[in-house]
């Protein structure tokens, strides 16, 4: 999974030709100089942080096929269908020598976690997506970062992801001394904990690289601890197929049945392992004005969210990261959650009038959450 989420599909080439190094020239002091610039460009955009990581992913590969190997990837068949190009830059895109990562930071002012997960009427969704899709905000500003560069130096070869695309964004992060890898496998800073989108630019010119951070998770497991499916399988490795986030939306099909009481009332990703973690005590708000709440989803009902017909949740969905899960899984989630919650006439009333839902898998949700509640 991703720093915020679930990994998207396809990938964005927004410019491509060849780096102008007689521009920069070949010194040394050149480019050192150029990668200075590039990090003050960048702040200046709005990114919370930015560094420069090599193409090469020393131990990434190894721990990618182990981790295929033993399955922990469950459906998402694109994890291991681009073979070695995940951990090899210059292999998805030829002629990189350089990465360039950066942080934007996402935690809404007014996010409400602790109130919604300890009530059971309340729909939870990962903070991460409770304002508007972050591929947009990113690539968009990625976009306007490359121009800058190709500004100065001239056409360069580069192509930015958010992510997309087989790319390792943690593993390229942590190596660019953006953070280290937490035990919950999600980058960690000292500064913002873990409430950051990640994103990169593979390009042809031949930064300077910068050092990397010291892993401060310690002994701390509160991660490991804190995981209600038990998906953080050992420190630094994540079973996918028993997270909730991929349960709620990579998974397509039904959500095993074992796995649904733990996931409460949790219908759009997870957050446990971050809310628990010391290091996002430290985590600032967000600046990004669209990352903010957005439909009240901070304070949401499950019963006021099930009640929403497709047009409804295409149309107030719209810009949301939430809405490419579509609607059928959209009530698949929400039934369980409400399965999972108080036995009160409004929840009842709610799931009987989805018990004849065109969806089979809707259907199946339905009649295990009103099993629940009735008896």
């Amino acid at each position: 999974m991703s720093q915020g989420g679930a990994q998207g599909q396809s990938s964005r080439l927004v410019g491509q030709g060849k780096a102008q190094a007689v521009i920069i020239g070949d010194m040394h002091g050149d480019w050192i100089s150029l990668a200075q610039q590039i990090k003050e460009w960048g702040l200046a955009l709005g990114f919370d942080a930015i560094s420069i990581s090599e193409r090469t992913l020393k131990d990434a590969e190894q721990g990618l096929e182990q981790w295929l190997a033993q399955g922990f990837h469950g459906e998402m068949d694109y994890m291991a269908s681009h073979g070695s190009k995940r951990a090899r830059p210059e292999e998805l895109v030829p002629g990189t020598r350089s990465v360039i990562c950066v942080r934007l930071n996402y935690r809404p002012s007014a996010a409400n976690e602790a109130a919604n997960l300890a009530d059971g009427e309340r729909a939870y969704i990962s903070r991460y997506a409770l304002g508007r899709d972050y591929h947009k905000v990113l690539r968009n500003r990625l976009q306007k970062l490359a121009d800058r560069i190709a500004s100065t130096v001239g056409p360069f070869g580069y192509r930015a992801f958010t992510d997309s695309a087989p790319v390792m964004e943690v593993a390229l992060a942590s190596q660019s001394g953006l953070g280290w890898r937490g035990k919950h496998t999600l980058l960690l800073t000292r500064e913002a904990g873990s409430y950051f989108f990640l994103g990169e630019i593979y390009t042809d010119l031949p930064l300077p690289t910068d050092t990397l951070v010291a892993d401060h998770c310690g002994t701390c497991n509160a991660c490991i601890q804190s995981c209600p499916t038990g998906a953080i399988v050992a420190p630094y490795q994540v079973d996918a197929r028993r997270c909730i986030s991929y349960l709620t939306i990579e998974l397509k099909g039904s959500i095993p049945e074992a796995l649904r009481p733990q996931i409460g009332n949790r219908v759009y990703g997870c957050d446990d392992c971050q809310l628990c973690c010391p290091w996002n005590r430290f985590a600032p708000t967000t600046k990004e004005e669209d990352f903010a709440v957005r439909n009240g989803l901070d304070s949401a009902t499950l019963v006021e969210l099930f009640a929403w017909d497709e047009p409804q949740f295409n149309e107030r969905l719209a810009g949301s990261a939430i809405r490419r899960i579509g609607h059928e899984r959209w009530l698949r989630n929400i039934a369980v959650g409400l399965g999972n919650g108080p036995r009160i006439p409004v929840a009842i009333a709610a799931l009987k009038g989805r018990l004849d839902h065109s969806s089979a898998l809707v259907r199946e949700h339905v009649a295990w959450a009103l099993a629940r509640l009735t008896g």
